[in-house]
């Protein structure tokens, strides 16, 4: 018996299957094996009046946005395959990320804090052979899943939304005036369906027609008790060298019930990389190095596993109007990111803004319905910093470059300040901290910079310059259209809704949007 069995199978609904279960999905991932749902079509002729203005499909983030707009006046139906319910295992955020949910109205001061289960500081950076970074409020509240999705489940049913649990969505027809869906047994009519069924959702799978995915994300890790210490966390270490052709990072938070830790590493689909059974058994043998503890010592009380495609041609837009993605259906957070909380937090006031605007106006074509998903050049620039963070299957690196280059960006970031630091941890680039880090880093270690192009490839060196100065003129122009804000009241209601996509698009792309703590 692995490890990995010996471990799984004692933990309470043997997490064992459900590992299995991911690793087909991501063994026909590498060998290309998948299938191409066909969940949605579209048709020509009307249909019935919709008895909804908005369906949203997928609880778990879907609940956010169908909450927001339940409170707006809309008639939303939320469609969940199973019981809406949190999972047990905390979401990590900022607390200044969490005010938006007292922003929109959605949650009171105190409702927002009998949410939080843990919090901490300091958190730590770190790479092999380097020294490390501490920072404060990073990533050190824990929120409860299961008490925030039940308290938003409560304003929603009390703002007069339908709760439809235990109904998976099957397919959908599009016609010029509305979206007739199928999920569980019942048909709903709505006028606009938004997809939050995450990653795999069969309407993503059917938009990207089997294409294979830019770059994956693999996660594996646990919570359990038994640590000697546990009052401070990493939000990204490493102490080995590059082994199987990845580089392996860690992250530790404290949790309620105890400790929680992760391994994760960036790859992409080629056929020879390694299982999530595999990664989770180097996980194990590891873990004890990482936390300077004994296995016999530490009582598992949950196993998380998984992986997450990304793909540079993002965020998502579909092509058959009246169909939205959110969350992780949208590919709205940054290849660096395997979290959608986080994203679907930054982008839950804009998009709930922007789907109220569009409702109003019946701009709900697929053109109309694109500008809620534009481009993002501060995301857009980080597939550089991704790629620098993983090695080919037929790359051969010094065993320690991507420790070195790390380490002494993340110190150079940290010299350069809070303002510079923290923007970044909380997946947010911004023109003036990225052109400081680059100009420092350049300047003081021009030999270290020299071996990322043989790294990363010159391709992917002229696409990011590409971002870059996209990412400079989404700055310049940022504040621009938030002077004009007033002025565009008096516009036609059709253009003032375009103005305020594109106001939000540069707002959003070049990280205008972040508040710092």
């Amino acid at each position: 018996m692995s490890l990995v069995e010996q471990v799984l199978t004692q933990i309470p609904g043997n997490p064992l299957k459900g590992l299995q279960k991911a690793d087909g999905l991501w063994r026909a991932y590498r060998e290309g094996t998948r299938s191409g749902p066909e969940v949605i079509q579209t048709c020509a002729e009307p249909t019935d009046i919709a008895a909804y203005d908005v369906v949203v499909v997928g609880g778990t983030l879907g609940i956010l946005l169908a909450a927001g707009l339940a409170q707006r006046g809309w008639r939303v139906a939320l469609v969940e395959r199973g019981k809406l319910r949190g999972r047990a295992q905390e979401w990590n955020i900022s607390r200044q990320e969490l005010q938006t949910f007292v922003k929109l109205g959605l949650l009171t001061e105190a409702e927002l804090e009998s949410t939080i289960a843990t919090q901490y500081n300091p958190a730590r950076i770190c790479f092999h052979g380097g020294d490390p970074v501490w920072v404060k409020d990073v990533l050190n509240i824990g929120v409860d899943p299961v008490m925030l999705l039940d308290l938003l489940k409560q304003k929603f049913l009390a703002a007069g939304g339908e709760l439809l649990e235990e109904t998976p969505f099957k397919s959908a027809t599009v016609h010029p005036d509305g979206v007739r869906v199928e999920a569980g047994q019942q048909t709903l009519q709505t006028r606009l369906l938004v997809d939050a069924m995450g990653h795999f959702s069969p309407l993503v799978q059917q938009a990207r027609q089997g294409q294979t995915p830019d770059a994956v994300c693999l996660v594996v890790g646990t919570c359990a008790t038994g640590y000697d210490q546990n009052d401070t966390g990493d939000l990204i270490a490493t102490f080995t060298p590059i082994q199987n052709q990845c580089q392996y990072f860690w992250e530790a938070f404290p949790a309620r019930d105890g400790r929680t830790t992760y391994l994760f590493t960036y790859l992409d689909a080629h056929p020879s990389r390694p299982s999530l059974a595999a990664l989770f058994e180097d996980y194990l043998k590891l873990l004890t190095e990482y936390q300077q503890v004994s296995l016999d010592q530490l009582t598992f009380q949950r196993a998380l596993f998984g992986f997450f495609p990304c793909y540079q041609d993002s965020p998502l837009s579909y092509p058959w109007g009246r169909t939205l993605p959110i969350g992780d259906s949208s590919g709205s957070q940054s290849p660096l990111s395997f979290g959608g909380f986080g994203a679907m937090i930054r982008h839950l006031e804009r998009l709930t803004r922007g789907v109220d605007q569009a409702l109003q106006h019946d701009l709900l074509g697929a053109r109309s319905l694109s500008w809620l998903q534009p481009y993002q050049p501060n995301l857009s620039v980080t597939w550089l910093f991704q790629k620098a963070m993983s090695v080919s299957v037929d790359q051969k690196l010094p065993e320690n470059q991507i420790n070195q280059l790390l380490s002494t960006i993340f110190q150079d970031m940290a010299a350069l300040g809070d303002e510079v630091l923290q923007p970044f941890l909380q997946d947010v680039v911004q023109f003036p901290a990225l052109a400081k880090t680059l100009l420092r880093t350049s300047t003081h270690h021009p030999a270290l910079v020299a071996k990322i192009l043989p790294q990363v490839g010159i391709p992917a060196v002229v696409s990011w310059t590409g971002h870059y100065a996209g990412l400079a003129a989404y700055s310049a122009l940022n504040p621009l259209t938030q002077a004009l804000q007033s002025q565009a009241k008096h516009l036609p209601e059709e253009t003032q809704y375009f103005f305020e996509r594109w106001r939000d698009a540069l707002m959003y792309g070049s990280g205008g949007d972040y508040e710092s703590s």
